[in-house]
C-alpha cells in the first residue's frame, strides 16, 4: 500500500482481498451462478466469509441480509431472479474489482412488538416493512398513535403498513406509497385501500418515531401483522420503530447506485 494513500485507497485495497461467500436462491439460474462463481474466485465458509454474494432475486437478498445481521459481513447481490431492483447486475468477470469500488449503504431494520388478542407477545425484525391486514371480510379498524399522540382515532382499511426505504419499492410501493432513498432518515405510512379517513393517503414520518396500531373491535374484525415473513395473528397491538442496534450493510456498484435506481424509478413514465 503506498504510504500516502487515502482513506478511500486503503479501503479499496481491504476490499479486493476480502473472502468471498457464495449463496444462491433454489433457481436453476442462481445454482449455476453460485458454481461458475465460486470456482473462479473461491468459496469462504459463511462464517469466515467478509463479503456475502447474494444470487437470485430481491426477496432473497432480503433473507441474506437477515442472516447478516449485525454480523459486520457485507452482502454484494447479483441479479438472478426477477426484477433484481436491490441486485447489481450480474456479471462473471471483474468481481473482486466490483466488490471492491462498491458503496455501502447501512440498513437498519425495523422492530415489531405485537400483542395478540390472547395476550402473547411476539417480536420480530423488519428490513422491508411491518403490515397490518383484515383477517375477515369486513374492513379492519385501527387506531395509529404516533410518538404517544393519537393521529388517526380510527382507520377504516384493508391494511396499513411502515416501509423502510429499502421496503419503500416493495409492497408499499403497490399499495401508493412513496418510495424513498436509502440514506433518507424516513419511514412510510401507507394504508391499503382506505375507506375512510377517505382523502387519507399516508404520511412520512421521522425513523425516530415509535407507532402504534390498535384494533379497534378485534373479535369482529379480527387483524393479523407481520414483519416481513413472521406474521403474527388475531393481533391486540402492534408498536413499531426502528432498531437502534441491529443493521445490515448492502454493497451497490457506484454507477448503479440505490439513489440513482430511486431517481429512475420515480421518473419512470
Amino acid at each position: 500500500m503506498l504510504p500516502h494513500a487515502t482513506a478511500a485507497d486503503r479501503h479499496r485495497e481491504v476490499m479486493s482481498k476480502a473472502s468471498l461467500a457464495f449463496v444462491s436462491s433454489d433457481t436453476a439460474d442462481a445454482k449455476a451462478a453460485m458454481e461458475s462463481l465460486s470456482a473462479r474466485y473461491g468459496q469462504a465458509s459463511f462464517d469466515d466469509a467478509e463479503v456475502v454474494v447474494a444470487l437470485g432475486g430481491d426477496g432473497f437478498l432480503l433473507q441474506t441480509l437477515r442472516d447478516t445481521m449485525s454480523t459486520g459481513k457485507k452482502v454484494y447481490g447479483m441479479n438472478r431472479g426477477t426484477i433484481g431492483f436491490l441486485m447489481n447486475e450480474y456479471r462473471v468477470g471483474g468481481l473482486t474489482e466490483r466488490i471492491a469500488a462498491a458503496v455501502a449503504e447501512t440498513i437498519r431494520p425495523l422492530e415489531m412488538l405485537a400483542v395478540t388478542h390472547e395476550g402473547e407477545t411476539v417480536s420480530a425484525l423488519a428490513i422491508n416493512e411491518v403490515a397490518l391486514w383484515r383477517q375477515s371480510y369486513q374492513t379492519a379498524k385501527i387506531r395509529i398513535t404516533v410518538d404517544d399522540q393519537v393521529r388517526i382515532e380510527e382507520l377504516n382499511c384493508d391494511g396499513v403498513m411502515i416501509a423502510t426505504p429499502a421496503g419503500s419499492t416493495a409492497y408499499n410501493l403497490s399499495a401508493h406509497g412513496p418510495i424513498l432513498p436509502l440514506d433518507a432518515p424516513l419511514l412510510a405510512l401507507t394504508p391499503v385501500s382506505p375507506f375512510r379517513p377517505r382523502r387519507w393517503r399516508g404520511a412520512l414520518l421521522s425513523n425516530k418515531a415509535t407507532v402504534r396500531f390498535d384494533i379497534l373491535e378485534p373479535e369482529k374484525r379480527p387483524v393479523n401483522a407481520a414483519a416481513d415473513h413472521t406474521e403474527v395473528k388475531a393481533v391486540a397491538s402492534v408498536t413499531v420503530r426502528e432498531s437502534l442496534s441491529a443493521t445490515a450493510t448492502l454493497l451497490f456498484d457506484p454507477n448503479h447506485s440505490w439513489n440513482e435506481r430511486i431517481l429512475a424509478e420515480q421518473f419512470r413514465y
